[in-house]
């Protein structure tokens, strides 16, 4: 643990909206500040000081802000859905012990894709009942686990199915399923976080959904009680979303129909955030509010009892919680081309730039209101040219020693992380009123020879 100074005001140089329904679109956590020096504070801890007794590359978390998060979305849907509701972290885009503890806390719900999530969910603290397992391609094993577990399966696909009716047998309860389908929605997005579109790996087709449903409403073993459609990621559009309430109460009225006592109906996530100050998403408020008045209208035009409605959000969960703070190494000039600052990280902890193109917001974390007078491109220490964390960033005179804070980190950045270059993965952090609390170890160089095997016949003789 360690405690830090107390911030004396707070950091603003980037549009910060204080409505408590809003943290997806600030850029920095809510508790970011400098202290009496101008140094950047998040969680009441100096992140220069976080840098220097945990390393580089961090992950820092401001559980401010992630309870900020849950509170949001939790309070939204109680002020705008006239049913009941239920807010369901989507886990992949940060899992953890830590994060599982505080989402379940807050009394959301989580979703896992893998048995790996579905562990981490598990022993996290969270609720059997408020867990869902998605995935296109479960294995016989993560669905054993979820349904001996009572945890709820999202169907995908006729191969979920037949192996749900091979472990039946063994079973001692009806699993609970919710059956996914593509709305045929598309969203302006990067093309590989669309998911709502009829080519897309992830559901029924929507003209199987009927034969599915007559299907399941002849298998003893499973007890279907919700619907799920999903339309992409980073969206900040909101009508795409009011488009899916009528597809899936649609569906909803054929399930019911077909006798089965669908209760859930399950929207998905997909709520952008701000990475750099050109990102204008809908405040987390506004989101929910569009779902649930497109849901409760749609479902009222067709004479339906109004489901419970869930929601996925992961990416405006946790992203604007996390900061990740790199150590600045070499420079190098290309006088009329390109100034080049490489840090201690890179693809390996944020694999976003090079498989997204995705932009980001920094500052040097103990001189960031100071005056930007050069243009540099962060790279990476990798051995690969595309690994650039951020171009054409302004900067203040940086050099070797110094602490870059690179914002909106939260999400997808130690979930994708790898051992690219065989470069350990980072620690991470939780902070909170000026104490920083490990959630995850660094792994050193001899933790990455842990599961390998050399043969005998390959060994040196010494």
């Amino acid at each position: 643990m360690l405690t830090s100074h107390e911030p004396v005001a707070l950091l603003n140089p980037f549009e910060r909206d204080r409505d408590p329904h809003s943290p997806n679109r600030n850029l920095t956590p809510l508790t970011t500040a400098l202290d009496s020096e101008g140094r950047l504070v998040v969680g009441g801890c100096l992140l220069s000081d976080l840098a220097r007794d945990y390393g580089t590359p961090l992950y820092v978390l401001d559980e401010a802000t992630l309870r900020g998060t849950c509170r949001a979305y939790r309070e939204a849907l109680a002020e705008y859905y006239p049913g009941h509701a239920l807010a369901i972290y989507a886990s992949k885009a940060n899992s953890s012990l830590a994060i599982t503890a505080l989402v379940a806390s807050e009394g959301l719900g989580l979703d896992a894709v893998s048995a790996g999530e579905l562990l981490t969910a598990l022993q996290g603290g969270m609720p059997a009942e408020r867990i869902v397992l998605h995935g296109n391609n479960k294995s016989r094993e993560e669905l054993a686990l979820a349904a001996e577990q009572g945890v709820t399966v999202v169907a995908d696909n006729w191969r979920d199915l037949e192996l749900l009716a091979a472990l039946a047998p063994d079973l001692q309860r009806p699993v609970q399923l919710m059956l996914r389908f593509t709305p045929g929605i598309e969203c302006h997005t990067h093309e590989y976080i669309r998911t709502g579109h009829l080519d897309s790996k992830f559901g029924f087709d929507p003209d199987q959904l009927e034969a599915v449903l007559q299907h399941l409403a002849t298998c003893s073993w499973a007890q279907l009680t919700g619907l799920h459609a999903h339309i992409g990621s980073q969206i900040f559009e909101l009508q795409p979303h009011r488009d899916l309430a009528g597809v899936m109460a649609d569906a909803l009225a054929l399930a019911r129909s077909l006798g089965h006592p669908v209760v859930d109906l399950n929207v998905g996530g997909g709520l952008g955030i701000r990475y750099t100050t050109s990102d204008d998403p809908p405040s987390i408020s506004e989101w929910v509010r569009t779902v649930a008045e497109a849901v409760a209208a749609a479902c009222q035009e067709r004479g339906l009892e109004l489901p419970r409605l869930l929601c996925e959000p992961g990416r405006s969960l946790v992203a604007s919680g996390g900061v990740t703070l790199y150590e600045v190494g070499s420079r190098k000039d290309i006088p009329g081309i390109r100034t080049y600052l490489s840090v201690d990280g890179g693809m390996s902890d944020n694999p976003r730039p090079i498989t997204y193109q995705s932009q980001y917001t920094a500052v040097l974390a103990d001189r960031p209101t100071a005056e930007a007078t050069e243009t540099v491109t962060v790279a990476g220490k990798h051995c690969e040219s595309g690994d650039v964390l951020l171009k054409d960033l302004a900067l203040p005179p940086a050099g070797s020693g110094d602490v870059l804070a690179v914002f909106a980190t939260g999400a997808y950045n130690a979930s994708m992380s790898s051992n690219y270059n065989r470069i350990p993965r980072p620690a991470a952090v939780l902070v909170h009123d000026g104490v920083a609390d490990l959630v995850q170890r660094r792994e050193q160089p001899e933790d990455l020879l842990r599961y390998d095997v050399l043969p005998t016949r390959l060994r040196s003789v010494r």
